[in-house]
């Protein structure tokens, strides 16, 4: 999977982010870019592949991504392993209706490209189930942890209530929801101890993708050699008075 070059041999496509920072364990800064294919006319990016340039031997490692398309592709370095050595958060935008993202974060130490976080693993593992419930409840069940969180929807606008409730609070007909998969991953040192957490955000949606109802908010942290969840909130809209 992982091909061995020279500085010379990258010709094309061209260059569309870049970024600097020791991510072998050498302490001597290695150059990383994201490369991609630019389509005519369009921000979207085709074949979009992680290079890394030893900075001492200036040697190249080429890494290509499972999804390797989409837009604004982008690179961020932290540590977010414990082990004083950079690694490489690639984030890539679907482009789609859903606001969904795709975030893989790579280990480099000692030249060893390692994926220690893939968003398609990531969704499969946080899965939901939400329900509609009388007197304008939303319940949003998490099976990942079996925790269990109650949005009060009674604030929405009369016309949205009136398609789903009756006068008296009860359900017209059974309504389900869903979670969407990852929207967005950010990189915060919650603790200030100079190793990155991870907050994932998954929006909750109602009747359709527009309809929605909040966020299902992920802390994860590194431990015993994998992302764990940490802690778990649900986040909701506001209704003015």
């Amino acid at each position: 999977m992982y091909n061995h070059c020279f500085k010379s041999d990258i010709i094309s496509p061209s260059i569309i982010f870049i970024a600097r920072g020791d991510v072998n364990g050498d302490r001597i800064p290695d150059n990383l870019y994201l490369i991609g294919t630019r389509t005519p006319s369009s921000n979207f990016i085709k074949n979009i592949t992680l290079i890394i340039q030893d900075g001492r031997t200036e040697n190249i490692i080429k890494i290509p991504l499972k999804e390797n398309a989409g837009y604004n592709p982008r690179l961020l370095l932290g540590d977010f392993t414990g082990n004083g050595t950079k690694d490489i958060l690639i984030s890539i935008d679907s482009g789609g209706s859903g606001a969904i993202m795709y975030h893989y974060i790579y280990s480099f130490i000692f030249n060893t490209p390692q994926l220690i976080f893939d968003f398609d693993v990531y969704n499969k593992e946080y899965e939901y189930d939400v329900t509609f419930k009388n007197n304008y409840k939303v319940e949003v069940t998490s099976n990942k942890n079996n925790e269990k969180y109650i949005i009060d929807i009674s604030l929405k606008e009369d016309d949205y209530l009136n398609e789903i409730y009756y006068e008296n609070g009860n359900l017209r007909n059974p309504i389900s929801g869903f979670v969407n998969p990852l929207s967005g991953l950010y990189p915060v040192d919650f603790n200030s101890d100079g190793i990155y957490e991870l907050l994932a955000y998954q929006k909750i949606a109602g009747r359709y993708n527009a309809d929605s109802l909040g966020y299902v908010l992920n802390t994860l942290k590194w431990q015993y050699n994998k992302f764990v969840l940490d802690n778990q909130n649900v986040a909701i809209w506001g209704a003015q008075q």
